[in-house]
Order: structure tokens, then C-alpha cells, then sequence
């Protein structure tokens, strides 16, 4: 199997032929990126219409910062920011995922359309997240994650982040397993940015591969983080503005659709809708010129 195609189909969810596109609706008023431009419901539905109507596969809508430092929000106001989000998207005919670490969110949000549990914490947020989602019988995005971050608290100590990444989502997609999530509707996802620093991101990017090697379709979720605005940083050391590192974000959405990548998620869709249409054009005809003996050439030529 060459890399491009293992991408890997997720059962419950369409089947696309290239890496899937996943747009961002932050129905919050703190996200790092976007705080605050989608928080009124009618709002962040037309948003998400938008992202579809730029090349959005599917959209993930969430009412709650995951950024180092965020404050929780209590159930019910992240239910009043959500539910109604999804309803009004669903009935758009938009596939959407559901941001959240509340297994009692994400079972409403599921009752108002969503057809995807996308969970930072990987189901160790809520104990009861992966038994209803087990229940549901519902994709479920497991990703790296070692427990909530606290002002600048980063906890990214590694020896071998690569190594380490994978045996602790490798443990963590088992006990999923293990409570009676079907193994076809598991996704994992690195967690850049969640306790790694700018340097242990770049090199999870550099081997996906390995990621892949767990047996489930990969998420990437690159877009306008931290380790971007370093790699993009002035001469003084400063990094641009999270909403000025899109055409960087759709430069890892191509390199991670090449290497194979599921899905991308991002909060900028057209550069990075463009972007992996042409890795899927430019890995369709490898994989064609593969398949096709390529003229002789004579002897001593070059």
C-alpha cells in the first residue's frame, strides 16, 4: 500500500478520495485565533455555510477555548453556545463534527445532526465520553493529550516525542477500543500544540508515518498555531498574528495530505482546499506513472 493511499476510510462519515477538509466554527468569545467574530449563533451558521462554500468537507463546531490558560466553561453555557449552531448547520445538510470534552454536549450535539465526537482529551476529560460514544456508535477523534494546561504550564517533556506520542495514543485508542468504540470509527489526532513545544510539533509533522502505523486514519490540526508563527517569526523573534499564518497552514495541509493525513483541520479553508487538491493531483499521477513503464533509455544516455 503506498503511502497515499492509507489514509484510511472512517465508518459513519463520507468516503472522500483525498484528504478531507475540516473547518473550524469557534462559537467562543476567547479562541486564540477567531475569539469572538462567530460567538452569535447566526453568525457562526453562516460562517460554517461559508467554509463549505470554500471547499469545507465537514465542520467542527465548538464552544470552548482549549488554549493553554482557557477557563472552562460550565455545561450549560457551552451547550447554549453549541446546540444551536449544529442544529442550524444540519439542517444545512453540513457533516459536522462536535469540539467538546462533555460527553453530555456531545450526546446532544449528536441528537441536533453532528456525526462526529471530536474530543481534545481523547475521553479523559468526562468518564462517560467514550461509553456514549460507544453507544452512539459514532466516529470519535482520539487525540494526544496530557491533561489541562494552566497558564503558560506546557508539561511537554520528551525523550523521543515521536515514540512517545504514539505508545500514549496507542494505550489510549486500546481503552477506547476496550469500552466498545468500533475500531473503524476511530481517528487519531498528534495534538500540536497541546503539551509540545514548537520543535516536538515540526517533528511529529516530520513522521506522520509513524502515526499512520497505528492502524487509524489521521487527523492534523496545524492551523495557525504556535510552532507556526515561531517557524514564521521576524528577525527580532516576533511571530505574526495567528490569523496571518493561514498560507502556512496550507503549506502543512498539502505536506500532510502528501504524507497521507485523513483529514486537516483548519480555520482558513480555500488556500488549504487548493492545497490538498493538488497533492491529490500530483499523487494521482505517481501513482499513474507507477503504473505505466516509462520509456527505455539508451545506453550512455542520461
Amino acid at each position: 500500500m503506498s503511502k497515499h493511499s492509507g489514509r484510511g476510510r472512517v465508518a459513519g462519515l463520507p468516503a472522500w478520495d483525498r484528504c478531507a477538509v475540516m473547518g473550524v466554527v469557534n462559537v467562543t468569545p476567547d479562541s486564540f485565533s477567531d475569539g469572538g467574530r462567530w460567538f452569535d449563533t447566526s453568525t457562526a451558521v453562516k460562517h460554517g455555510l461559508d467554509l463549505v462554500a470554500q471547499g469545507a468537507d465537514l465542520v467542527d463546531v465548538g464552544g470552548e477555548s482549549t488554549r493553554p490558560g482557557a477557563t472552562r466553561v460550565d455545561e450549560a453555557e457551552e451547550l447554549r453556545r453549541v446546540i444551536p449552531v449544529v442544529r442550524g448547520l444540519a439542517s444545512e445538510g453540513v457533516t459536522i463534527s462536535v469540539d467538546t470534552m462533555r460527553a453530555s454536549v456531545a450526546e446532544q450535539a449528536l441528537a441536533a445532526g453532528a456525526v462526529l465526537v471530536n474530543d481534545v482529551s481523547g475521553g479523559l476529560a468526562d468518564p462517560a465520553m467514550v461509553p456514549m460514544v460507544a453507544d452512539a456508535g459514532v466516529p470519535f477523534v482520539v487525540m494526544h493529550w496530557r491533561g489541562f494546561l494552566r497558564g503558560d504550564t506546557v508539561r511537554g517533556v520528551y525523550d523521543d516525542v515521536v515514540t512517545e506520542v504514539v505508545d500514549e495514543l496507542r494505550a489510549r485508542v486500546e481503552a477506547v477500543l476496550e469500552a466498545g468504540v468500533a475500531a473503524d470509527r476511530i481517528v487519531v489526532d498528534p495534538g500540536l500544540g497541546f503539551s509540545k513545544e514548537s520543535e516536538h510539533d515540526l517533528t511529529l509533522l516530520a513522521h506522520l508515518d509513524r502515526l499512520q502505523g497505528l492502524g487509524h486514519p489521521v487527523l492534523v490540526a496545524a492551523s495557525r498555531k504556535r510552532f507556526l508563527g515561531r517557524v514564521l517569526a521576524g528577525p527580532d523573534g516576533t511571530p505574526p498574528p495567528a490569523r496571518e499564518r493561514d498560507a502556512a497552514t496550507a503549506a502543512v495541509s498539502a505536506l500532510a495530505a502528501h504524507a497521507g493525513a485523513w483529514a486537516v483541520r483548519v480555520h482558513e479553508v480555500r488556500a488549504t482546499a487548493d492545497a490538498v487538491r493538488v497533492a491529490h493531483a500530483v499523487a494521482q499521477r505517481r501513482t499513474a506513472d507507477e503504473r505505466t513503464p516509462g520509456p527505455h533509455c539508451p545506453e550512455g544516455t542520461r
